[in-house]
């Protein structure tokens, strides 16, 4: 918990140093660091229900409703709602990032820890996601850069 404590206070202080944040860092600090934990869930739950388990447990299924409904569902419900209530209750309930911040303020990293953190929550999908692929299709990575260069051909 210290390190998560230590990535929220980095955020906050970050964003309250900046003037046009002023007024909204709380908004923007809840969005910043719930939107790089969902990531991290997504990641998580993809790994565990594929290639642990081998079956999908972990979702909304409804049979009156359709499938892009369904899946909408289980992102609100099971990644966004649990992060932001987590966020909420051990950040801002009772205003406790007041405490967190004069607690963790020194050494004040500049926002360098909120930008590592979601670097790594972002990049390591497709880190995971590119190499996953060089081992299922046994290629090398230029094969890898072969498959994305008609991205970049006109």
């Amino acid at each position: 918990m210290n390190v998560y404590y230590k990535v929220w206070v980095d955020c906050v202080l970050r964003l309250r140093a900046q003037k046009q944040n002023k007024n909204d860092w709380s908004q923007k600090s809840m969005i910043m660091m719930s939107l790089a934990m969902i990531f991290n869930a997504l990641l998580f739950m993809a790994i565990l229900q594929r290639y642990i388990v081998g079956h999908t447990f972990y979702e909304i299924n409804m049979s009156s409703l359709s499938d892009d409904q369904n899946s909408l569902m289980t992102i609100f419900f099971l990644f966004i709602l649990p992060c932001v209530t987590v966020n909420y209750l051990l950040i801002f309930r009772k205003k406790r990032i007041i405490k967190l911040v004069k607690k963790y303020k020194y050494p004040n990293y500049n926002g360098k820890l909120i930008a590592w953190y979601w670097i790594m929550s972002l990049l390591l999908p497709g880190v995971l996601l590119l190499i996953g692929l060089i081992i299922v299709n046994d290629a090398t990575f230029w094969d890898v850069l072969g498959w994305f260069g008609g991205v970049f051909r006109r």
